[in-house]
């Protein structure tokens, strides 16, 4: 079975740092693409950022030079640095999990992050 947690969103003040965290079982991160995405009240999910299983690094342009995505294979764990936060940057985050060759995909229940003004 496969399962996907987060963990580390929480309340943080308007330029201020959080470092979400992916716990992932069942499955084998450095074989997958991983992906944060967010969703915002009232609005669509969106892409956040992304690591592929070589390792090539994307982000949306409202996040690029203020987080950061990385992996920890021994710990099978995906982060999202988050620096210079924005109160527009509050959404519940999600983890998500793409097996590149047959784009089979696995989501993780969500963390809430706010950011105050």
């Amino acid at each position: 079975q496969v399962q996907l947690v987060e963990s580390g969103g929480g309340l943080v003040q308007s330029g201020g740092s959080l470092r979400p965290s992916c716990g992932a079982s069942g499955i084998t991160i450095s074989k997958y693409h991983m992906n944060w995405f967010r969703q915002a009240q009232g609005n669509q999910r969106e892409f956040v950022a992304s690591i592929t299983n070589d390792a090539e690094l994307n982000y949306a342009v409202a996040v690029r030079g203020r987080f950061t995505i990385s992996r920890d294979n021994l710990k099978n764990t995906v982060y999202l640095q988050m620096n210079s936060l924005r109160p527009e940057d509050t959404a519940v985050y999600y983890c998500n999990a793409v097996y590149p060759s047959t784009a089979r995909m696995y989501w993780g229940q969500g963390t809430q992050v706010t950011v105050s003004s």
